[in-house]
């Protein structure tokens, strides 16, 4: 396993990092501790979580993944782990946490964080980050920015001092956002920078074979400004494995949760998928391992985040690293792409 520091931290992360988004509901404690242990034998020393996980998000679900991250955590060196969770962003109708968040205000961020440490069993987080922004943009298969959709929302210095204030406190190391845009990287770090606060570090964005909408503005602004992509969902919900293709009621999230995978839905998805698993044949490559080799070493993603149901989905997931694209593999690719240009945004 080879390792990366992410942005201007001092934390150094494996290039793999395990999802742990179906602890909970898809898996069990005995499950979820069952694939942590293999994926840090392995040399994974990089965990994601969130407050609102298992998914799908419900009453019921809401902090299991965390509880079974934290029952697994304290029988672990805790130095050797690198934890990452995500505060409930507002606008998503969750009303199980602390009534709908209004926003990453102080109220909002302490409660989150309070209680993530608590179902961790630990006195820090390792990377904290903001789940989706505040303000309004598009996210989670919107595809197109509508400013008719404006609301209120906690200004990004606020929520940076209130940060400042946790790194200061010694319960977060360091911080991050997830879901971002181009301009939301750049005024985190403008004001950071203007007013000595706590800089991101990373930014969690979905991105995958069907999804590259990183690639343009947003590679450019964050190489050139230091923030690490951590890349989720690189076999987008299980598609770019192509297990729907020949079997459409095969099991799995898309078939199992009625529209939770409204990003995945859109015309060209199916003939794209279809062309990267022909194209993972022609190279004796299975689609999952296509997909993934693609993911694992692109220039701008520091460490993929992989989720697994089963033991033997995360034994061909971290098998997936030794595989290395060649030149002619990636044209083939990059040609694929242009005929089917980000088809699940």
């Amino acid at each position: 396993m080879n390792f990366i520091t992410l942005g201007q931290s001092g934390l150094k992360v494996s290039r793999i990092c395990l999802g742990t988004m179906t602890f909970g509901v898809q898996n069990s404690e005995a499950e979820a501790h069952a694939q942590l242990d293999r994926a840090f034998a392995a040399g994974v020393n990089f965990v994601d979580t969130a407050e609102m996980y298992a998914v799908p998000p419900s009453a019921e679900s809401y902090g299991k993944t965390e509880q079974i991250v934290g029952s697994w955590l304290k029988r672990q060196p805790r130095d050797k782990v690198v934890l990452a969770t995500k505060a409930t962003g507002p606008g998503r109708s969750l009303s199980w946490i602390r009534g709908g968040p209004s926003g990453f205000d102080a109220a909002n961020l302490t409660a989150a964080l309070e209680g993530s440490l608590q179902r961790l069993r630990t006195d820090y987080i390792d990377l904290y980050q903001l789940h989706w922004p505040a303000r309004n943009q598009p996210m989670f298969g919107q595809w197109q920015y509508e400013p008719d959709k404006e609301r209120g929302g906690t200004d990004i210095r606020e929520t940076l001092d209130v940060l400042a204030g946790f790194v200061k406190a010694g319960k977060v190391r360091h911080v991050g956002v997830s879901n971002e845009h181009p301009w939301g990287v750049m005024r985190f770090t403008q004001l950071a920078e203007a007013h000595g606060l706590p800089r991101i570090v990373s930014i969690q964005n979905a991105y995958n074979l069907l999804n590259r909408g990183y690639d343009t503005a947003l590679a450019e602004l964050c190489h050139r400004e230091q923030v690490s992509l951590l890349a989720y969902s690189p076999l987008a919900f299980g598609l770019l494995s192509g297990k729907y293709l020949d079997n459409p009621a095969a099991a799995g999230r898309v078939t199992q949760f009625a529209g939770f995978a409204q990003r995945y839905s859109k015309p060209n998805v199916e003939p794209a998928v279809r062309a990267y698993a022909a194209l993972a044949r022609e190279h004796g490559l299975t689609a999952t391992q296509l997909a993934l080799a693609w993911c694992y070493h692109r220039w701008c993603v520091a460490s993929t985040i992989i989720g697994a149901t089963t033991m033997a989905q995360l034994e061909e997931n971290l098998a997936a690293w030794s595989v290395h694209a060649a030149d002619e593999l990636i044209a083939a690719i990059d040609a694929i792409h242009l005929r089917f240009t980000n088809p699940a945004p």
